[in-house]
């Protein structure tokens, strides 16, 4: 009867260790399907968050560092507040309220309006042509604007003759002791008891590859100095983009 007993146990024991195989393979089965549950869910929102991304990314380098919003900011620069929407404001951290120690804007010309979807060529230089004005607030550190400073500093750094340019301008070379090589003196007089308009200009092959290579500087509101740069092209019509930018400007500065 002994050896019956000992294969009933033989059975039982192989029975017993089938059932406790089973049990660990459906244990292994639901942990690997758990995992594998896992990393699909995880695919999944890799691809969504991928596909956000992707589209942020895509309009982030369309904008190319500008924005259309044209929100009102107010920016304290020295006792000036300047208003300003921010979509002519150049770069991003200038885009808040605040206290900054200089302004950086960009208009489009002759229209003096800031960046668009429908201006976005002119923005990004993609056309044929240079019409992005570039303009700076930021306190007086002289005591003249350039316009006052033709008399008393510019004319004995000129050389003579001049050269005669479009719309009543002179063009003076700077002697080379002066400290402006490379550049051009723009003057044109502008009637009796006005100071002469004054803008100087990149020459040469720094001229050519700078999209604003022409700059004049002005003062206005309290100890304000607004400067702006511009394509050479626009010298042409200096009378109409000096009232042009003084005009909007003065309508963005308040005391």
């Amino acid at each position: 009867m002994e050896p019956v007993l000992m294969v009933e146990c033989s059975v039982s024991r192989t029975a017993e260790e089938a059932s406790v195989a089973d049990v660990e393979l459906n244990v292994v089965n639901s942990t690997f399907m758990l995992k594998m549950f896992y990393v699909f869910a995880a695919l999944a929102l890799f691809s969504v968050g991928l596909s956000v991304a992707g589209k942020w990314v895509g309009a982030s380098i369309v904008m190319a560092g500008h924005t259309d919003d044209v929100t009102l900011r107010e920016i304290v620069v020295g006792n000036n507040v300047i208003v300003a929407p921010a979509n002519v404001i150049r770069f991003e951290r200038q885009r808040i309220n605040g206290v900054a120690p200089r302004l950086d804007l960009y208009f489009r010309w002759p229209q003096m309006d800031g960046y668009s979807p429908s201006t976005s060529v002119d923005f990004n230089n993609a056309g044929d042509r240079k019409n992005i004005l570039f303009v700076s607030f930021e306190p007086a550190m002289m005591s003249r604007d350039m316009s006052g400073r033709f008399e008393p500093i510019y004319k004995s750094l000129i050389v003579e003759p001049s050269t005669a340019g479009p719309a009543g301008l002179v063009f003076h070379e700077f002697n080379e002791s002066s400290g402006y090589l490379n550049e051009v003196l723009a003057v044109a007089e502008r009637g009796a008891g006005m100071p002469p308009y004054v803008a100087r200009c990149l020459s040469g092959p720094s001229a050519a590859e700078s999209l604003a290579p022409c700059e004049r500087d002005i003062h206005m509101g309290d100890a304000l100095s607004l400067t702006y740069r511009f394509p050479q092209e626009l010298l042409a019509d200096w009378k109409q983009l000096d009232a042009a930018v003084i005009a909007k400007a003065e309508q963005m500065v308040k005391r």
